[in-house]
């Protein structure tokens, strides 16, 4: 599923403090549009990098842990939308998941993990 040009990133970002219920900030990509959020909260913000000027709003990339300390990772993948930007300046990973992203690749909801991502 995954193969040698994907890239390997880490997250040390376990949330973002974003919910589709309770909404305060609105997104670079949508403003406060509640249908920009994917059913199961499955979302993500990227860094300027893969921003690309806008152009990645509701991009899909499918994740995988790949490993991290005391072996937080689960089996499988997860696929995420693109809502918004990487607020923090410089900001600390690539990709900075939903806190319900994050639960479904990682069984430690304080791990720093390595993922591998690729868009669909």
């Amino acid at each position: 599923m995954f193969n040698e040009v994907d890239i390997i990133v880490t997250c040390n970002i376990k949330h973002l403090f974003y919910s589709i219920y309770i909404w305060t900030a609105a997104t670079k990509c949508s403003g406060n549009r509640a249908d920009q959020f994917p059913s199961g909260n499955l979302f993500v913000a990227v860094s300027e990098g893969l921003l690309d000027n806008g152009a990645a709003c509701g991009r899909r990339y499918r994740l995988k842990c790949l490993s991290g300390n005391n072996r937080p990772c689960k089996e499988g993948t997860i696929d995420v939308r693109v809502v918004d930007y990487c607020t923090k300046r410089p900001c600390p990973s690539t990709i900075v998941l939903s806190s319900d992203a994050f639960a479904e690749i990682s069984h430690s909801h304080n791990a720093k993990i390595n993922i591998e991502y690729v868009q669909i």
